[in-house]
């Protein structure tokens, strides 16, 4: 029979184990966009009126990056850091931020999040 010592470590590494494995799996508020084709049509529409207004294009033709080819400059393309490019700029880019510029705010910006992520190739 194991220890209480023994049976106190395999908790702990079952918990570490499930920790670590909830924050990589964690949502947000894009998943529940990219289910939502209401949601999906203004995200579309946002880009083509803000973004792809002013620097990015829906096609591979500008000088700013084209975000549906699973390349990502900065990062990984999780959402998080998709959101946090779009709210807060990125420095010493031309890319300004947006956060509380869009008329429904942060939400908005998780709509752009989502219809980046699902217009691609599916990275």
């Amino acid at each position: 029979m194991p220890s209480n010592r023994t049976r106190g470590l395999v908790a702990g590494t079952v918990a570490l184990a499930t920790t670590l494995l909830g924050a990589c799996e964690s949502s947000t508020p894009a998943d529940a966009f990219r289910a939502d084709a209401e949601a999906l049509k203004r995200g579309k529409a946002l880009f083509a009126g803000t973004c792809a207004g002013y620097c990015h294009s829906p096609a591979v033709e500008r000088a700013a990056p084209y975000l549906f080819d699973c390349t990502w400059r900065k990062g990984s393309g999780t959402d998080q850091e998709i959101f946090d490019a779009i709210a807060d700029g990125v420095p010493d880019t031309a890319m300004l931020g947006f956060r509380g510029k869009l008329p429904e705010g942060d939400a908005d910006i998780w709509r752009l999040v989502a219809y980046i992520t699902t217009s691609g190739p599916g990275c």
